[in-house]
């Protein structure tokens, strides 16, 4: 396969068991984990814990990226659609409140394919943003919930710390694609069962992207149709420098939650400034697999 799957379009000659391309994976799956998680957005975790599938490889290259050990240096094993099936199972058997796949986009066919029939849970597509929205088509029907992230509005930052100036032209249609696909998010007794949820990290010394973030939400969606989460749990990384090197400020959240108000956007969630923590990260030992 010539993989144009996401904007990246590099053009790599990606086969079952030979990797390429920016993401550096083979066409199969590779995944590191597969577990019950309880740090997703409430609507999201349920009694016991999204069932969450963490995948290898990513096709940003985000320079703060929590996940290196498996986006940026692969680590994982191969799983065939109808393993990544028989684990869906087990993680609903589990109590899993949906199924939760993270950072999928660069394996979408053979995702697609494990997802049919439909689950008895709602599937839930936690990527990045950066997607392409003809890919995202492939998915129409078969998932439920869209977590995007919305990382930049702003290209020097999207250029600087993920290596991606056209992030936001990207993330914009593809998000515009997902709610095409959902429609306007349903909530049933506290969980979310389909729409799109929006996520946006607010980094240190970037409130100007996250204000330009905001407006574009607020202008482009009318409340009930979208959720927002204001994240505040960036965590420097080893070799960070500049802003990276420390935490979001709390004046820097306080603006960023009081801009959020002011622009009418109300659905959604917001976070404790000290909730950077380490247990967001699980330890990518193959469990679950």
């Amino acid at each position: 396969m010539i993989c144009t799957l996401c904007p990246r379009s590099c053009g790599a000659e990606r086969t079952e068991t030979v990797p390429g391309g920016v993401c550096g994976q083979p066409l199969t799956p590779v995944a590191a984990k597969a577990m019950l998680h309880q740090w997703e957005e409430p609507c999201l975790v349920g009694v016991h814990g999204a069932g969450c599938v963490f995948f290898s490889g990513c096709n940003l290259r985000c320079c703060f990226c929590q996940n290196d050990p498996i986006s940026l240096q692969g680590q994982g094993k191969p799983v065939s659609a109808a393993r990544l099936r028989e684990i869906y199972g087990e993680l609903i058997a589990q109590g899993a409140a949906c199924i939760d796949l993270v950072t999928p986009t660069h394996f979408t066919p053979v995702i697609a394919e494990s997802l049919e029939p439909a689950l008895p849970v709602p599937v839930v597509w936690n990527s990045g943003g950066y997607e392409n929205p003809e890919t995202l088509r492939m998915l129409a029907g078969k998932v439920d919930i869209y977590l995007p992230d919305l990382k930049y509005a702003l290209s020097a930052p999207a250029k600087k710390y993920s290596g991606a100036e056209d992030y936001f032209d990207w993330a914009s249609a593809a998000i515009l694609e997902m709610f095409h696909q959902t429609g306007p998010y349903k909530m049933e007794n506290g969980q979310l069962k389909s729409g799109v949820l929006i996520r946006h990290l607010l980094l240190p010394g970037e409130l100007e992207n996250t204000r330009r973030v905001i407006d574009w939400v607020a202008e482009t969606f009318r409340p009930g149709d979208v959720l927002f989460s204001l994240m505040a749990q960036y965590t420097p990384q080893p070799g960070a420098v500049g802003n990276l090197a420390r935490h979001v400020t709390k004046a820097e959240y306080a603006a960023a939650v009081q801009y959020l108000e002011n622009c009418g956007v109300t659905d959604g969630y917001t976070q404790e400034r000290t909730s950077a923590k380490e247990e967001y990260t699980p330890n990518f030992d193959l469990s679950g697999l």
